[in-house]
């Protein structure tokens, strides 16, 4: 067992300790990355880094070691509430922050458990894995809903593996998560069989490369931390806590990587004159959008269209509906194709996310300056969805299942590809002549349909019927919000 895999046990199994009492997965890895920064900024503070601690004197960790029992709950309640009104990284990590280990006697030990590793004589790569390894298994906790927050790591680096980002670039994520696309870019830039990069650059790749956001606040502060021990960020935060969508971009990326929240509508919740509190879709004016829809991924599409610098590039998670909806959704489809360079599509198979019944894919486009001719000349579809089957834990989404596709996509010149079985082109001409111009667009035959000697596994079986009918029950559930609206 590698020292990392050791860590994330010895800490996994003080969490199974916590859940008699009632402490989800969730909330032990928001206590632990509290706990986590207060120890590493103590940490920074003696030989032979010897820097002054962000933390002020009496909210630190040395603070917290000499106190118990109902003292301890007490001094780290005051802790958690001063240093979540601080400014810069501090108020960034302690936002909202709540104690959720109401027993005394659990919480020093969980201290103690922190205070026995020196967390920055770890390798970078090995304070990175362990707390990779913590929101996996926060993100597997599917009755925690965490999952949403985590997109599979293999589709993150075969994404980030085609669309090759250069150092010195800027790279965006909206809907940040806790990192996922920020991490794979960093570890791309940082391999030094691709590149040699000096001390300016490397500083640059530090602070200056990535930004990101996110609307949860407890996100944000799971991504902060593991940048963080990624070594990314510094004393300001790279990830803002707000709402993407909210309003134009003042800045411009030159690549934006992401995979948006499911569920198809923007809502809040508002209160009645009776009291009585229901949800209310959200519609956002924006100028620059090209249709105003209550649909998140549609917002979401032509909110990272507005983000790309001009020749910026994009790689985006969008569910089905993105590709098939009337209304906005070929509004926007339409338009898409005609100003920027929508050059491929990654058709995902289900099974692979943690969120169950989502059919998704991967669309890849280019912005580009405005001109009279269409910029799309032909869409390059791959489809991993059909004859494939996965599931989460016995058969699930390797790096290896999708080689083919990264070698289809020709990264080193996507203008040179040859079709195959499961990779087709299509010009604009037959894109845009489409009912409603979907991108929905299937040519392989399913064999399971002519061949009972092709089903898969019962267990691959059922997990994809009750992917579909929890897809099936997500369309419904759309269906009767629009009716009551």
């Amino acid at each position: 067992m590698t020292e990392s895999a050791t860590i994330v046990q010895r800490m996994w199994n003080y969490c199974n300790v916590l859940r008699d009492d009632g402490v989800s997965y969730g909330d032990y890895v928001e206590q632990l990355t509290y706990l986590l920064f207060l120890k590493m900024a103590d940490e920074q503070t003696k030989p032979p880094f010897s820097r002054r601690s962000p933390v002020p004197a009496g909210l630190d960790w040395p603070s917290l070691k000499g106190k118990s029992g109902d003292a301890l709950e007490t001094h780290y309640r005051h802790i958690l509430e001063s240093l979540g009104k601080a400014e810069g990284l501090l108020g960034v990590i302690f936002r909202k922050a709540q104690n959720k280990i109401q027993d005394p006697a659990k919480l020093e030990r969980l201290i103690a458990l922190i205070d026995g590793e020196t967390w920055l004589g770890l390798g970078i790569d090995v304070k990175g894995e362990i707390y990779e390894g913590l929101l996996q298994k926060n993100a597997e906790d599917i009755k925690g809903g965490a999952g949403q927050y985590f997109t599979p790591r293999p589709l993150i680096k075969a994404m980030v593996e085609v669309m090759r980002p250069q150092p010195g670039m800027t790279i965006c994520d909206p809907a940040c998560g806790t990192g996922g696309f920020i991490l794979a870019a960093h570890e791309y830039l940082t391999d030094s069989t691709r590149f040699k990069l000096d001390r300016r650059q490397k500083q640059t790749l530090r602070q200056g490369t990535f930004y990101g956001k996110d609307i949860v606040d407890a996100v944000v502060r799971l991504c902060v931390m593991n940048l963080l021990l990624h070594g990314i960020g510094g004393d300001e935060s790279p990830i803002e806590t707000g709402d993407s969508l909210v309003s134009e971009p003042s800045r411009h990326y030159d690549m934006v990587l992401t995979n948006p929240p499911f569920g198809k509508k923007s809502s809040v919740t508002v209160v009645n004159g009776e009291g009585k509190a229901g949800r209310e879709s959200l519609v956002y004016e924006r100028t620059d959008f090209w249709a105003t829809s209550s649909n998140k991924q549609l917002n979401f599409l032509q909110h990272v269209r507005s983000l790309l610098k001009m020749n910026g590039r994009a790689a985006i998670v969008v569910p089905d509906n993105v590709l098939f909806e009337g209304g906005a959704g070929e509004t926007v489809r339409r338009k898409l194709l005609a100003e920027c360079d929508v050059h491929t599509l990654l058709r995902l198979p289900t099974g692979v996310f943690y969120a169950q019944g989502v059919k998704a894919n991967v669309l890849f486009f280019d912005r580009k300056p405005g001109r009279d001719k269409p910029w799309t000349e032909r869409l390059w579809i791959y489809d991993l969805r059909t004859n494939r089957h996965f599931t989460l834990k016995t058969n699930p989404l390797r790096f290896e299942d999708l080689a083919d596709f990264i070698a289809c996509f020709n990264p080193e010149n996507r203008h040179r590809r040859a079709e195959t079985e499961r990779f087709h082109s299509f010009g604009y001409d037959e894109l845009v002549a489409r009912d409603k111009a979907s991108l929905d667009i299937f040519w392989l035959r399913d064999e399971s349909m002519e061949d009972t000697a092709n089903l898969p596994e019962p267990d691959v079986l059922a997990a994809e019927i009750a992917d579909n009918l929890e897809a099936a029950l997500a369309q419904f559930r759309g269906i009767a919000k629009d009716l009551e609206e």
